[in-house]
């Protein structure tokens, strides 16, 4: 019926928790949902073969959600 690859199905899973997390009105939550869709981009990116500007710019907004909410909870 449907014939997916597991890569595929990663990419269109990041795609899905990416679009849910833009929907968030609290702005923390949206941070950790994206996070989680921004390693499934990050992993999808190694997926293909190494897709160099998914994981680096998939990784970088990991890393800025990761400082925001760092910076949220711990107050630094």
């Amino acid at each position: 019926m449907f014939d997916i690859s597991i890569t595929e199905l990663v990419g269109y899973l990041a795609s899905a928790v990416l679009m849910i997390s833009f929907m968030m009105k609290n702005l923390n939550t949206l941070r950790i949902i994206n996070s989680f869709g921004a390693l499934l981009f990050v992993l999808y990116g190694f997926m293909l073969e190494t897709s160099w500007p998914i994981i680096i710019t998939n990784s970088f907004i990991f890393g800025v959600n990761l400082y925001y909410l760092r910076k949220h909870y711990i107050n630094i």
